[in-house]
């Protein structure tokens, strides 16, 4: 596969035309060893070794990057007033064609999946997939059992709008925290949930899609990129209450109050 090397940089980094003309004029730009100042060159990214401004550019179709969102960052690709999740990206895996598959609340954190994959964020979007959401909730009142019930029979939330049947449970020893699983996402939809059962959110962290989990590693804005063997685990289908085991037996208290 032969491609002009101004065309591969503009398409696996955040680098402009303009930029990379610059980086050529200076000689900033080697390919297998050899200082190039024409753009129009045709290389072959999967065997060359492309060096840029001191940085290797590795050849990537499709990427996949975790990110542990803090609070205060909006899940979009530029934002005139607000921080986006994409200023967390270091410049080694920034590039143009990235953006974030899904949403998080701007103070929720948490499990954000970026990617320049249309079709995985067709798949996660689309309410016909149902692929699930897995959220730590830590609530200003205590966790009633009820709950269970009357998440399951989907909550009525103001407005009149009826959620789809969600399943909910308390955290061991943990009378203020509570884990749900949702297959949608209405706007500030937990939030407006536990309203109407007469409680509140403090805090909301996202930590699983499908069967992709957040590692416990993976500190509040830190990032990593995984894999498209990976990536496959948010399309498995899953048992609730082994998902909800994983999670208590894996995940320390300090992490979870962590979030």
């Amino acid at each position: 596969m032969n491609v002009r090397l101004d065309k591969f940089l503009s398409s696996q980094t955040d680098l402009t035309r303009t930029d990379i003309k610059k980086l050529l004029w200076k000689r900033k730009i080697s390919v297998n060893g050899k200082i190039l100042r024409d753009g129009s060159i045709k290389i072959d990214p999967e065997t060359s070794e492309i060096i840029a401004d001191g940085r290797k550019i590795l050849y990537r179709d499709k990427v996949y990057i975790i990110l542990n969102k803090p609070e205060g960052f909006v899940c979009a690709t530029e934002d005139k007033h607000e921080k986006t999740v994409m200023d967390l990206l270091g410049d080694d895996i920034k590039r143009k064609d990235i953006f974030p598959a899904g949403r998080l609340d701007k103070d929720t954190t948490g499990m954000v999946l970026i990617t320049n994959d249309g079709t995985l964020s067709h798949r996660i979007l689309s309410p016909k997939k149902h692929i699930p959401k897995y959220y730590i909730v830590k609530l200003a009142e205590s966790f009633q059992e009820d709950y269970v019930r009357q998440f399951a029979e989907g909550v009525i939330i103001d407005g009149g709008e009826k959620c789809l049947p969600s399943k909910v449970k308390r955290f061991p020893d943990c009378e203020k925290t509570a884990f749900i699983e949702l297959h949608e996402g209405k706007y500030h939809q937990i939030k407006r949930m536990f309203s109407a059962v007469e409680n509140s959110v403090e805090k909301l962290c996202r930590i699983q899609m499908g069967g992709l989990l957040m590692p416990e590693k993976l500190a509040i804005g830190e990032y990593m990129e995984i894999m498209h063997k990976d990536v496959e685990n948010l399309l498995k289908s899953q048992c609730f209450e082994e998902v909800f085991r994983n999670i208590t037996e894996n995940f320390s208290s300090y992490w979870i109050n962590m979030q």
